[in-house]
């Protein structure tokens, strides 16, 4: 849309610019108490809104979206001027928009040495501020990023992500200091922020550096860019955690080309937040180390299956056993997975590789098989995983023992995955099988109890025309 109304060209150096702009300017809004709608001018001399943000701190100007409307022609004289002359235009008189009044403010942005375009900043007169401890203040700093935005200086080259969890924002508390990082005003929010950390005097004429780091003293988690922030010498963020409180700040740098002004530094306790955050962490630590531990203790039993097979002298124990210890190892193979995921999901491609090539080599006596995977599985829940391990364990088992018992031949398991439907087929070129005789071995029996109970699908059997058999599950992924 920018591009289609700009009446000159823009870079796209200078859209990155203006989404810079908007992604840190609710600060802007909520500082001036106003609305600030983002005007391009059009190629028939006129300017539209293509962006709009509401303030926190007052009532809005605008109770209807109102981008991709045009400017009234009675506004567009000091739009323009700011425009033209690159100057931050101010109303002479307020305005009546309705049944309110409205201060306006034309605030051009610039970049890289020419403007842009023309933020509008509009004050809702009727309304007064919230009461949130907020003064003229407030109001002066957001004049003054008004006019580092003329002058090219604001938006911040370093602006930090403002849709991570926990950013200060100015209704958490506002800190102004001066050139010197001395704290000059501060909102009630803001003061609460300090006593959290152990500040409880009153810090107005000091140092807010050196105040924290003497309060709170070695037993301070800080990061190394505090200094930094707290002198308000780069839009940066630190986190400060001290006396069981976390508080973190950004710092917005006021300057005027190369001098220092001071700053303002957002404040904002996020102890409860890092709280529940360290809670999570825990509890997926733990189901991690539990699935670790499964999976330990599964190759202790596969272990000993295997130790106990090898001193049995009867073939049919023997062969009793390895299949035992196949069906533990595919198990195993789940968790293994699943203690390296902070969620209770698995990419199955990778545990069907494991699961199928461990079921081929296990299988195999005699005759030389090879076992093809195909198409995608996708990510399954561990309790969907864990079941459709267990049957590829089976169905490629079953045709490698019985389908291809007389010789050498490839076993095929083909996986076709849309939004609510998984279609597997296990196919191989062995000797296939009578449909008159009752399928009623164990493996036949698990895989239908599994698919039916388990993975909630079906599965049936089916006899190629080029011979083998192919086996159909067809079921829904969560």
């Amino acid at each position: 849309m920018a591009e289609a109304a700009r009446s000159l060209p823009l870079t796209p150096k200078d859209v990155d610019w203006l989404h810079l702009l908007l992604a840190d300017w609710q600060v802007l809004a909520d500082l001036a108490a106003a609305d600030l709608v983002l005007w391009l001018p059009t190629e028939d001399e006129r300017f539209v809104a293509v962006s709009h943000c509401r303030p926190a701190t007052s009532a809005t100007v605008h109770v209807d979206d109102i981008i991709g409307l045009y400017l009234p022609a009675a506004r567009e004289v000091e739009m323009r001027r700011a425009l033209l002359t690159g100057k931050v235009v101010k109303a002479s008189s307020a305005r009546w928009a309705g049944t309110y009044s409205m201060m306006e403010t034309c605030v051009p942005v610039s970049h890289e040495g020419k403007v842009i375009a023309v933020v509008s900043c509009e004050a809702n007169l009727s309304s007064p501020r919230m009461s949130m401890g907020f003064e003229t203040w407030t109001l002066q700093a957001a004049d003054h990023l008004c006019h580092m935005m003329s002058r090219g200086e604001y938006p911040y080259d370093s602006t930090p992500s403002v849709t991570s969890h926990g950013v200060p924002r100015v209704l958490d508390g506002v800190v102004l200091l001066d050139a010197d990082g001395r704290v000059q005003q501060l909102t009630p929010n803001a003061v609460s922020c300090l006593k959290r950390l152990g500040i409880h005097r009153t810090v107005i004429g000091r140092v807010l550096v050196q105040e924290i780091t003497e309060v709170a003293g070695e037993e301070t988690l800080a990061e190394e860019t505090l200094p930094v922030v707290l002198m308000g010498r780069a839009s940066w963020r630190v986190e400060i955690a001290a006396y069981a409180s976390t508080v973190t700040m950004r710092a917005l740098p006021l300057q005027d080309g190369r001098k220092r002004l001071g700053a303002v530094v957002l404040t904002r306790d996020v102890t409860e937040m890092r709280r529940r955050e360290q809670e999570l962490m825990t509890k997926d630590a733990t189901i991690r180390e539990i699935h670790h531990r499964v999976k330990n203790n599964l190759q202790t039993v596969s272990a000993l299956l295997r130790l106990q097979a090898r001193r049995s002298d009867q073939a049919a124990v023997k062969k009793a056993l390895a299949e035992a210890e196949r069906r533990v190892q595919s198990i195993a193979t789940v968790h293994e997975a699943l203690s390296h995921n902070v969620d209770e999901t698995v990419d199955f491609d990778e545990v069907a590789r494991s699961v199928l090539r461990l079921s081929g080599a296990v299988a195999v006596t005699d005759q030389s098989v090879e076992v093809v995977t195909r198409g995608r599985f996708g990510i399954l829940r561990a309790e969907q995983a864990q079941a459709l391990a267990s049957v590829l364990n089976e169905l490629v088992a079953n045709s490698v023992e019985h389908g291809l018992k007389s010789g050498q031949g490839t076993v095929v398991v083909d996986a076709q995955r849309d939004e609510d439907r998984l279609v597997i087929t296990v196919t191989d070129d062995g000797e296939g099988f009578d449909p008159n005789v009752p399928m009623s071995g164990l493996g036949t029996q698990i895989v239908r109890q599994v698919v039916r109970g388990e993975l909630h699908g079906i599965i049936e059997w089916t006899s190629p025309e080029q011979g083998g058999t192919c086996a159909t599950i067809k079921m829904r992924p969560e």
